[in-house]
């Protein structure tokens, strides 16, 4: 971590949680002193800053608050009836308050969403470090591997039982076995996704304390020194929350352990992360720092800035931004929508507000057609909302059509952060207001380093894209090959090069090191240029010879770039449903268009 400095609201006035009942290290429950100390600030007009002397915190669930919440992209109503959140720190209604921590570590214990800022204004979480006690993403070194077994050394966090030769593990208030697995090669840094070999396995038997067997039908080919890592898959928690909430800063603050999902921000605004340190501390020897994402953006506006931090060790995409697009599914009067949440997981939440703009999506095509105003939002049921609108809605509405809320998009910067040990991608972005993605390390993303979707038929995630510039940036191999490095994929299932979904995104001045991955893979894209950029080939001639893949895209300049390595002289550009005088290749790059 950068050096920790205060945060930089002036306070008028200045609460120790110290004289609210707690001494930190003294292992005593923080939670109902945090919540006094929470009261008395709200009660004070003007700045107040909340401080914490350096030390550890415990906070236990006992007395945590409970409240549900609708939180997007978490789980259904199948996987999860109960939206009720065990809260450690919550801030609601609260306005011009820093929560500076000093150093501090916050260790969380059961299952809890550690910080809700809900409907505030002008928040700064400042210099503090928060941590689960027992994660729920548990962790295996393999030891040895036979014929027909592997014995794998159970990290000391982590407690676990053996039911009738069955591996569970478990913690205060769960229990799983069965869910997603990821594996870790510590000597390249890298995890990628594979079965569950605590279910595969015939039997479980304990050699030792923390050292088990798990005897499998056939050769497990289980590499010594690699880390197994496995978690029950249910999001039914949060790392933090922001909700309805404007001019939030998080500043030199680690967050070393969100289960669920990781910072989710839902309908806030003017958004800020600097020198956030998302990965485990070095000290646990844990090589896991969040369940799925660690910051998702779902709804936002305004601007979004994330800086100067480190995202490592997560098991899903470390920055995704999107908003939602609900599908019409009736209108029961000229001026009305009746609207439904598609995806299982997203639901629930209040997605449209009076005096936002709409915009009607062509499932199929992702193309607007119609836009309109909101007067007025009902909400039927958590799947269901019924929008009045301020002009008639437009003739020819189709089965499948889609409604975006393009208020509630934000601009965004994603400047000097440092990516690793992720399975997916590094950056989703999908917001029609401009966009940086500037001077980034990524290292070793399993999928993409960027990726650009918008989709009405899967995750109904939108929107669409018309501003973007990703420059400077250094992608190590990152990708595959059906994951290109930066991918711009809608999921239009009507593509066209007339009808583009995206527009106007611009990659210059980058370096990318791979053996297996295109540098460039886009689809229905209109104005993009891949220009400055410097491509290192390592590996077989033969393992990527589309180092460009175009499809349906028109308006495409690739110049000035440079090529080198791996048999760089047989690399070319492959297009598809696109015409050869839409695109622009400089001669000097030596790069065949076929197709």
């Amino acid at each position: 971590m950068p050096t920790e400095e205060k945060g930089t609201l002036p306070a008028a006035a200045v609460i120790q949680l110290t004289d609210y009942g707690v001494l930190p290290d003294s292992g005593a429950d923080a939670m109902v002193p945090m919540q006094r100390a929470i009261e008395a600030a709200s009660r004070i007009e003007g700045p107040v800053m909340l401080e914490c002397q350096t030390g550890r915190y415990d906070f236990h669930p006992e007395h945590a608050t409970r409240t549900p919440y609708y939180i997007s992209n978490t789980a259904s109503e199948e996987e999860n009836p109960d939206v009720t959140k065990t809260i450690g720190i919550l801030f609601k209604g609260m306005k011009d308050i820093v929560m500076e921590g000093n150093g501090s570590l916050f260790v969380f214990h059961g299952k809890q969403t550690m910080i809700v800022i809900d409907s505030c204004e002008n928040v700064t979480i400042s210099c503090v470090h928060t941590e689960y006690e027992r994660p729920t993403v548990a962790e295996m070194t393999i030891e040895e591997s036979g014929s027909d077994y592997f014995d794998v050394r159970i990290h000391p966090d982590f407690r676990y039982e053996l039911e009738a030769g069955r591996l569970y593990f478990l913690g205060d208030g769960w229990r799983f076995r069965e869910g997603p697995m990821q594996e870790y090669d510590p000597v390249i840094d890298k995890t990628w996704r594979i079965d569950n070999l605590m279910e595969k396995a015939v039997r479980v038997e304990e050699l030792e304390p923390y050292r088990l067997r798990l005897h499998m039908e056939a050769a497990p080919n289980q590499v010594v020194g690699r880390v197994l890592q496995v978690r029950d898959g249910l999001r039914d928690q949060v790392g933090a929350f922001i909700l309805k909430s404007r001019d939030i800063t998080w500043e030199n603050v680690g967050m070393h352990f969100m289960h669920g999902l990781g910072i989710v921000c839902q309908y806030s605004e003017n958004l800020s992360f600097d020198r956030l340190n998302l990965a485990p501390r070095p000290e646990t020897g844990r090589t896991v720092a969040a369940f799925a994402d660690f910051i998702h953006l779902s709804g936002c506006r305004g601007s979004v800035s994330i800086s100067s931090s480190r995202f490592i060790g997560g098991h899903d995409d470390p920055i995704n931004v999107h908003g939602t697009h609900l599908q019409i599914i009736g209108t029961p009067a000229p001026d009305q929508l009746h609207l439904q949440f598609m995806h299982p997981q997203s639901y629930g939440f209040d997605a449209f507000f009076p005096d936002d703009e709409i915009e009607f999506v062509r499932s199929s095509s992702l193309a607007a057609y119609a836009g309109n105003v909101v007067k007025a939002v009902k909400a039927v049921n958590p799947r269901e909302i019924l929008l009045t609108l301020s002009e008639p809605a437009p003739e020819g509405i189709m089965p499948g059509d889609v409604v975006e809320n393009i208020t509630w998009t934000p601009e965004v910067e994603i400047t000097n952060n440092y990516f690793a040990r992720v399975p997916t991608r590094g950056v989703l972005v999908t917001t029609r207001r401009r966009v940086v993605i500037e001077n980034n390390h990524f290292e070793r993303m399993t999928m993409s380093g960027v990726l650009v979707a918008d989709d009405a038929e899967s995750w109904y995630e939108s929107g669409r894209v018309k501003d973007i510039a990703i420059r400077g940036n250094r992608f190590i191999e990152c990708g595959s090959s059906s994951n290109p490095v930066i991918y711009i994929a809608p999921e239009n299932t009507e593509v066209h090069a007339d009808k583009p979904v995206h527009a106007n995104i611009r990659v210059e001045g980058n370096y990318f090191l791979t053996a297996d991955a295109a540098v460039l893979g886009a689809k229905s894209t209109r104005q993009l240029s891949f220009t400055h950029n410097e491509v290192s080939l390592i590996g077989e001639s033969s393992a990527i010879p589309d180092i460009i893949r175009l499809r349906a895209c028109s308006e495409v300049t690739i110049a000035d770039n440079s090529f080198s390595g791996g048999g760089a002289d047989h690399k070319h550009i492959r297009i598809q449903d696109m015409k050869r005088d839409t695109l622009a290749v400089s001669p000097e790059q030596s790069l065949p268009v076929i197709g």
